[in-house]
């Protein structure tokens, strides 16, 4: 059995107050690729620069200010294990797995090299697209 999991980083636009996963980032780059991800995906997580791995019906959690955009090599590295090793954890490689990833590179560039071992392909329909062209690739498939 096949599973296409779809992985959707977090954004700077987010809730004043503590919220479910799904709900704390409130950008319209976030809504489209949220939407994207549920209606096109077996499931979806969240790409969290803080938190790693967040379950989108998760638990409350508080705004944050962290991101991947200006951390140095080693920080991505650290973070792409941790997020690694959640999916290990939850039994994400048990199956025949799809990750199908909607973030800039910032957050796959240092995560790729972790999945080279396991049975798992993965995607990137947005790869090298700069911001504009991923909210338009959104837009035209929402």
């Amino acid at each position: 059995m096949s599973l296409e999991i779809g992985l959707v980083s977090c954004v700077k636009t987010k809730q004043n107050e503590s919220a479910v996963p799904k709900n704390l980032y409130i950008s319209d780059y976030f809504s489209k690729m949220r939407t994207f991800a549920e209606d096109h995906h077996d499931d979806w997580y969240i790409l969290s620069a803080k938190h790693g791995l967040l379950d989108p019906d998760g638990p409350e959690i508080e705004p944050y200010d962290d991101t991947l955009r200006n951390a140095s090599v080693g920080e991505k590295r650290a973070w792409a294990q941790n997020v690694y090793q959640q999916m290990r954890d939850d039994g994400f490689f048990t199956l025949e797995t799809t990750l199908v990833i909607h973030a800039g590179k910032d957050y796959y560039s240092e995560f790729l090299p972790y999945l080279e071992d396991d049975e798992v392909e993965v995607k990137i329909p947005t790869e090298g697209m700069g911001i504009g062209e991923r909210k338009a690739w959104y837009k035209a498939r929402n």
